[in-house]
C-alpha cells in the first residue's frame, strides 16, 4: 500500500492479515464484511483464529474453507433459520481438505463466551486492561466449559464475580456506510461492538459503501464511531456487506440465507460454492455482477427515511 490509507480489498488484506493472526470481523446481523472474509479465503491465509459475536455464515465460509484454526464467539448459527454446517463439522471431525482433496483438516478449537462476555473482552482489550469483571455466568455451564471464565472475588468485599480476559486481534475489520481518506468511520443503523474490537486491535481495516471528503465527516461528528487515528487501511467495496445488510443502503438478502442451510449441510455443496462464488471470482464487483442487477435493485431501499437535521452552531 501506499502512503494512503486507501487501498483495495486484494492489497490491505495481502498486508495487514497474516497467517496465525487473531482476526475479528466484527457487526451485529448489520454491517458484515463478507468481502473481507472472501478476500481473506482467495489470498490463501492459514491457522487464523477468528473471533467474533454470532459467527454466522461468513465464518461457516472461511471455517469451510481451511483458514482458521481456532474459533472465539457467543452464539453461532443461520440467524433464523438454522446451523452451520461447515462449523459443525470441523468441531465435530477432521473434515475433507478445500476442494475436495485428499487431506484433512484438523478439528477446530472453539472458545465459547456470551454475548456479554465477548463485549466484556474486546472492551478489556480496548481499555489494555487485565480482565473485565461481569455477574453474567452464574447459573450456566459455560464457566465449566470454557476455563478462561474464571470466577473472582470482587476486591470491595460484595461477593463473588467472573473474570474474562482481554481479547486483542492481530487485526479488526469492520463494514460501515462511509468513512474519509484519513480513516474517520461513520455508521449508523443497529450497532455492535465495533468500536471496542477497533480499538483493541493492533491493526484496523475500515470498508466502506463510500469515500467521503473530511468536511462531510466534520458537519456530523457523533456518527464517527472509528477514529482515522488507529484506521491502517480504509476499503472502498459497494455491497461489501452483502448478503448482510446496510442501513440505508441495501436490506438483507434473506433468500441468501435460506438457500445457505441446504449448501452447508453437504461438504461438497458447500466447496462447490466456495470454488463458484468466491475462488472463481476476481473479487466483489464481480461477484455483485454474478448476483445480477434485478437480484441487487430488489435489496435496495424503495424509499427514503432521512433523520433529522442538527445545526450545530457556528462560533467566531
Amino acid at each position: 500500500m501506499s502512503d494512503s490509507k486507501v487501498a483495495s480489498m486484494h492489497d490491505a488484506v495481502a498486508e495487514l492479515v497474516r497467517d496465525g493472526d487473531t482476526v475479528a470481523i466484527e457487526g451485529f446481523t448489520h454491517l458484515i464484511s463478507f468481502a473481507a472474509g472472501h478476500e481473506i479465503i482467495r489470498q490463501g491465509r492459514r491457522d487464523l483464529t477468528l473471533a467474533r459475536m454470532t459467527p454466522d455464515l461468513v465464518y461457516d465460509q472461511m471455517v469451510a474453507a481451511g483458514v482458521a484454526r481456532k474459533l472465539i464467539f457467543s452464539w453461532l448459527g443461520n440467524p433464523g433459520v438454522g446451523g452451520l454446517g461447515g462449523i459443525r463439522r470441523r468441531i465435530e471431525a477432521a473434515t475433507s481438505a478445500p476442494g475436495g482433496g485428499d487431506g484433512r483438516l484438523p478439528r477446530l478449537e472453539v472458545e465459547e463466551y456470551s454475548h456479554f462476555g465477548m463485549v466484556a473482552r474486546y472492551t478489556a482489550g480496548a481499555a489494555n486492561l487485565p480482565f473485565m469483571p461481569l455477574r453474567s455466568y452464574f447459573e450456566t455451564d459455560l464457566p465449566t466449559a470454557n476455563p478462561q471464565i474464571r470466577e473472582i472475588d470482587s476486591p470491595y468485599g460484595d461477593g463473588k464475580v467472573y473474570a474474562v480476559p482481554p481479547l486483542k486481534p492481530d487485526v479488526s475489520i469492520v463494514h460501515a456506510q462511509r468513512a474519509d481518506r484519513d480513516g474517520n468511520t461513520q455508521i449508523w443503523g443497529l450497532l455492535g461492538c465495533q468500536k471496542e474490537a477497533a480499538f483493541a486491535a493492533d491493526r484496523v481495516v475500515v470498508v466502506v459503501e463510500e469515500l467521503v471528503d473530511e468536511a462531510v465527516i466534520r458537519a456530523d461528528p457523533n456518527r464517527t464511531i472509528i477514529p482515522g487515528l488507529i484506521v491502517d487501511a480504509v476499503v472502498v467495496e459497494p455491497y461489501g456487506a452483502h448478503p448482510s445488510y446496510v442501513q440505508g443502503a441495501y436490506d438483507r438478502d434473506n433468500r441468501f440465507y435460506l438457500e445457505w442451510d441446504a449448501i452447508t449441510k453437504d461438504e461438497a455443496a458447500l466447496q462447490a460454492w466456495l470454488r463458484e462464488w468466491v475462488l472463481d471470482v476476481d473479487g466483489r464487483a464481480a461477484y455483485i455482477d454474478k448476483l445480477g442487477p434485478d437480484r441487487v435493485a430488489a435489496l435496495r431501499p424503495s424509499g427514503t427515511a432521512p433523520s433529522g437535521v442538527v445545526d450545530y452552531g457556528a462560533y467566531r
